[in-house]
């Protein structure tokens, strides 16, 4: 008897970075380049996409605040890729471990039988990083960091606390700030606490506003791009003077 077929391809999640197309990993890079069809964010660009020249594309994207994907339909999407293709990639802005919904999706393909392999990508907290060269950690300052959203409970965003964290990440910050920073002045939080914006991450339209927890309050107005706000005294503006030795 000859082997049967198998009845599913295989999942990659695959983590597309923060933004900019030669940020993602070598390995993402080269599984895209062998997908038969691509399910993608809304915030995965052009370039990105280029790098599956020969894919099938389809957009399941996710914007705060704009029409989606629902996440139950995207969950039944795979399935249904899986079945049809060979090589099925779902392409997620940053990495696919952090607020990219992956849980939802392996249990899916777990419950199917489907093979999948998960590729980290560079989180947008890193790259802002690199982008405004403000290290997360600094000695005697800041010895823990805390990644967070809103975006992902709205309804019960007012009931969420704040992580007791030295230096705080929001994501998808921008439609938030107001609360954030009224919650973090509430704990006690210094009004002069520095505070990092980066919007567009990596792209060319790149955005670095610095300001302090008082400023934050008033909000950031309308913002075309994600947002990542940045919390804590290690965004204090570093000392980039020349300094000789004694």
């Amino acid at each position: 008897m000859s082997q049967s077929t198998p009845r599913y391809g295989k999942v990659y999640l695959v983590g597309a970075g923060p933004g900019a197309a030669d940020l993602i990993t070598v390995r993402g890079a080269r599984i895209l380049a062998q997908a038969d069809v691509v399910l993608h964010d809304a915030l995965v660009t052009e370039d990105l996409l280029a790098l599956a020249p020969q894919a099938e594309k389809i957009s399941v994207g996710k914007r705060s605040g704009q029409r989606s994907t629902a996440q139950l339909a995207i969950n039944q999407l795979l399935v249904d890729c899986a079945a049809h293709h060979r090589t099925v990639v779902r392409l997620k802005g940053g990495d696919p471990m952090l607020f990219g919904r992956a849980d939802e999706e392996l249990q899916t393909l777990e419950a199917h039988g489907i093979a999948v392999e998960i590729v980290p990508g560079i989180t947008t907290a890193f790259a802002a990083a690199a982008a405004t060269q403000q290290p997360l950690t600094k000695r005697g300052v800041a010895r823990s960091v805390a990644f967070f959203t809103s975006a992902t409970a709205p309804q019960h965003a007012d009931e969420l606390a704040m992580p007791d964290s030295d230096t705080l990440i929001q994501y998808m910050g921008g439609r938030e700030a107001i609360a954030t920073a009224k919650k973090l002045i509430a704990q006690g939080r210094s009004l002069e606490l520095p505070v990092v914006i980066v919007e567009n991450c990596s792209l060319p339209d790149q955005t670095v506003t610095r300001m302090r927890l008082r400023d934050l309050e008033h909000g950031l107005g309308e913002r075309q791009g994600p947002v990542l706000v940045m919390i804590g005294d290690a965004m204090a503006a570093r000392d980039t003077t020349d300094k000789k030795e004694d």
